[in-house]
């Protein structure tokens, strides 16, 4: 019998990727029962168990064989805080992400460029120094997503905000996992959101992980961000006050875009408890109530450390609730275009059924597998 094949890999680069990957020791070693011996140095693992490693850790087999961990930085302007601490080390899960998106955005410059489409239009037409009510102003009439065009549903709103982008030539990616794989769900507490820019395909990619109400303010932000003509990766985060001036100013015209101070004065009982409005007002504006306690607060109806406090606790309440939820993905049809962008899907498909575009090409684009799946999305957006 052939001995099996050892690989010569670095005790410190085995236990980065563990680190790395999020898993824990023991669920690990469920699989890797050597896991331990290897980290020590006392044992190695074969070529197969390597590779099998490098699956379950996703990490590319290539980093580990490195003589040390290699340091990964996100690939975009990173505006993540935690308490005004940049996030360091970014997941695989964040990665893939932000690297799946920057080829769905290559590709759709280049079918932009051969289609001839305009640049977007309003790409940069801002700067920070544009007063806040004046440029969400703008933004909310670019968008039409003024209070009457919101819809009766949080649902609704978030759907409408998406279309309205799409039509405007963004292209919109919201998903609550990478790719199409259910079983590596997104961390909401990592990231909310990134805007990739391009005068062709500008891009935004929302975490569908986090509640309707939460994902349309972040959708907002990272609108403004395109306004702006800049890339950036965020958590969005109201209940900071961020240091970075860009992230301030996004955050500012994103709340004041979607909870306008003179429509807030108007709906806010001068003596109500603030605690028992808050989720009328959610309703009334389409955001969530962490939005409105900020808005509140942005009032002069709360001082900062009565916010803070307010919004710990309400975050927490809405941690509990998401933590709650069912795990269901929903109708694969109704998902998968929302979660890789109807305008992308469409012109995959477009593409394909003129042969410009390989059929096995575009399976991997869309994130399926079978013809049959291909004639059904045909189908139901409409395209053919």
């Amino acid at each position: 019998m052939t001995a099996s094949v050892r690989a010569p890999v670095s005790p410190h680069v085995l236990a980065w990727a563990r680190e790395r990957s999020g898993l824990g020791v023991e669920e690990l070693e469920t699989r890797f029962p050597k896991l331990a011996e290897w980290e020590s140095g006392e044992r190695t693992p074969t070529l197969k168990q390597l590779e099998d490693f490098a699956r379950a850790t996703r990490t590319p087999v290539g980093f580990l064989f490195l003589p040390e961990p290699p340091e990964e930085q996100v690939p975009i302007p990173d505006y993540r805080t935690m308490g005004d601490v940049g996030v360091r080390r970014p997941s695989p899960d964040l990665l893939d992400t932000i690297f799946a998106c920057q080829q769905r955005q290559e590709w759709y410059r280049d079918f932009a460029q051969v289609t001839r489409e305009d640049p977007v239009a309003f790409l940069g037409s801002l700067t920070t120094s544009v007063p806040i009510v004046e440029a969400a102003e703008q933004i909310r009439a670019t968008l039409r997503f003024d209070l009457g065009e919101r819809g009766r549903t949080w649902t609704d709103a978030l759907r409408t905000l998406v279309d309205h982008a799409e039509e405007l030539g963004v292209l919109v990616m919201v998903s609550g996992v990478v790719g199409a794989n259910t079983h590596r769900k997104l961390d909401p507490e990592e990231f909310r959101g990134f805007s990739l820019v391009d005068r062709l395909a500008p891009l935004v990619f929302v975490n569908g992980a986090d509640t309707k109400a939460a994902q349309i303010f972040t959708l907002a932000h990272e609108l403004a961000h395109l306004f702006l003509g800049e890339t950036a990766l965020d958590n969005a985060d109201l209940g900071e006050a961020p240091a970075n001036p860009v992230e301030r100013w996004c955050n500012r015209v994103a709340a004041e875009m979607l909870v306008p101070l003179a429509a807030l004065g108007a709906e806010l009982s001068p003596d109500a408890q603030i605690a028992d409005e808050l989720e009328s007002l959610a309703r009334k504006f389409k955001v969530s109530t962490l939005v409105v306690l900020r808005r509140v607060h942005d009032a002069g109806r709360l001082g900062w450390e009565e916010y803070q406090t307010a919004y710990r606790a309400e975050l927490a309440r809405i941690l509990e609730i998401l933590g709650e939820r069912s795990g269901s993905g929903g109708n694969f049809f109704n998902t998968q275009p929302a979660r890789v962008s109807k305008r992308f899907a469409r012109a995959v498909i477009v593409s394909t059924l003129e042969g410009q575009t390989l059929h096995r090409d575009a399976f991997q684009m869309l994130g399926f597998r079978k013809f049959s799946t291909f004639e059904e999305l045909v189908s139901r957006l409409g395209v053919g």
